[in-house]
This record gives structure tokens, sequence and C-alpha cells, in this order.
């Protein structure tokens, strides 16, 4: 299978595996390729239906890394997950990466700069690999300097239909297509929390809805300043209410806690 399919009846459950030094939730914990395959396979034990595999930070202010050091940290960790029968995303912006990765066993792309290099379409339009396309405003160095909208939700709703759109013109099937209103990538506090408050707005696009919350800054500030590691039960308590309003795709760090409450959520829902 070159893509993935959802599950029916609940949202899939997206683990993040950060193959990076400097990611701002694990930075350093999965840089090591042995240690970082052990915890995709862990997650998917977890719950988790897909492993998102990144090699290049996009936390504020991240450093640039060259195409060589992603694919150098990236392609021996999808290949061994997709040779385990995982299914695998590969988070990236650069389209030889995408191309590489796919070739790896690779199902889903997941770019948090919607597709910004023109080569990406094709490369993916060609593997058939589904596509996640995310709203960021400005980019990790610069996006949290002043973040300004006239109207947060219209204009990410807005920005990812039409880059949906123009995907789907190039190539890429229209069921192959998710969105990401990128909670953090150039929000702030109140931005982010509108965009969750009308989540509907987005999900009535009709394109599959990912959220990823998870162990995020805005919940740091809402907890009194709370660090990473104390941000499991607000990044738990965003997801089922992202749920609630449409999400189709969850994406998070701790698998299990997220698996358990999603389908707790699912249950209620169901009612």
């Amino acid at each position: 299978m070159t893509h993935f399919e959802l599950p029916v009846g609940r949202p899939a459950l997206m683990g993040v595996l950060n193959v990076t030094p400097d990611s701002f939730s694990d930075g350093g914990h999965y840089f090591d390729t042995t240690r970082a395959i052990e915890r995709g396979l862990d997650m998917v034990d977890e719950g988790a239906d897909l492993i998102d595999v990144g090699g290049e930070s996009t936390r504020p202010n991240a450093d640039e890394v060259t195409v060589e050091e992603e694919l150098r940290r990236v392609l021996p960790v999808v290949r061994a997950l997709s040779e385990a029968g995982v299914s695998v995303s590969i988070d990236t912006s650069k389209a030889i990466v995408a191309r590489e990765s796919l070739a790896a066993g690779a199902v889903v792309t997941n770019d948090v700069t919607a597709f910004s290099d023109p080569k990406m379409p094709e490369v993916c339009a060609s593997a058939g690999c589904t596509v996640c396309l995310m709203h960021m405003q400005g980019n990790p160095r610069t996006m949290q300097a002043s973040p300004s909208y006239d109207d947060v939700v219209n204009e990410v709703r807005d920005f990812l239909m039409a880059r949906a759109l123009k995907v789907e013109s190039m190539g890429v099937q229209r069921n192959r297509i998710w969105i990401d209103p990128g909670l953090g990538f150039g929000k702030t506090l109140d931005h982010n929390l509108s965009l969750l408050r009308h989540l509907s707005r987005i999900v009535e696009t009709g394109y599959p809805v990912l959220i990823g919350a998870s162990r995020k800054s805005f919940i740091g500030r809402i907890l009194a300043g709370a660090p990473v590691e104390e941000r499991l039960f607000g990044s738990l308590a965003a997801q089922v209410l992202a749920q609630s309003n449409g999400a189709k795709i969850i994406r998070a760090h701790d698998c299990k806690e997220a698996r358990n409450a999603m389908l707790i959520a699912q249950a209620i829902l169901d009612t």
C-alpha cells in the first residue's frame, strides 16, 4: 500500500518520532537510530496507527538542516519501521527527502509548509501517497515573532483550501489529502484557542483534519508556565475537544495516554 487509510469509527493516532538533537519536546532522546526504531515500535504497541518520523526540528528559531543530513537521520528509521509492517509518515518540507522516504516505505508525506517545495506535488502524486498540508505563518525562524491575523479561523481555512485544491490539480487524489491548522506555528495563544474552538469551520471543508496539540507551548502558558514534561493532561484535554469537533487524525507524543483518551471520547460521542 502506498497510502494510509483512516480507521473507521475513531480518529487515527499519529505518534511523533523526532530523530533530531533539538526538537522542542524530545530533542536528542531518539537521535540514535536504534533508539528511534525501538521507540517507533513501542508507540505502535501503545496504540499508534501511524508513526511520523521527522529529521528537522520545526520549533521556533530552529536551525535549518541540509538534505544530506536529514536523509541520514530519517531513512534508516523509515526503512526499518516500514519493513516491520508499521505505517510511516515522513515529516519533511523537502521533496528529495519525501521521495527517498516514500521509496523506503513511507505512506504519508506530512509537510508543515504545505508544499512550498515546487517539486513536492509531483513526488507525492507519483508515489500515490497520502499528504498532510499544514498552515504556518512565516517559517520556524520567524513564525513566533509577531503573528497577526484579521480572522485567524477564516484565513487558515482559506489558505488550506487553496493549497489542497492546488495540490489536487497537480495530481494528488482528493481522498488522500489531509489538512492541519498548525497549532503553534505562527499563532498566539488566542489564535490557537480560536482555531480549536471553531475547528468545525475547518472540518466543513471535507478534508480530514489533523490536530497536533501535544505538549505545545500554548498549553504550558495556560498552565502557568508548565514545562514540557507537565503538559500531558492539557494535551489530552485539547485532543479530546478537537476530536469532538471533528478532527480525524491526532498527532501525539504520549501514545498510550492519547489512545485511551481517544477511545473514551469516541465511546461518549457514539452514544
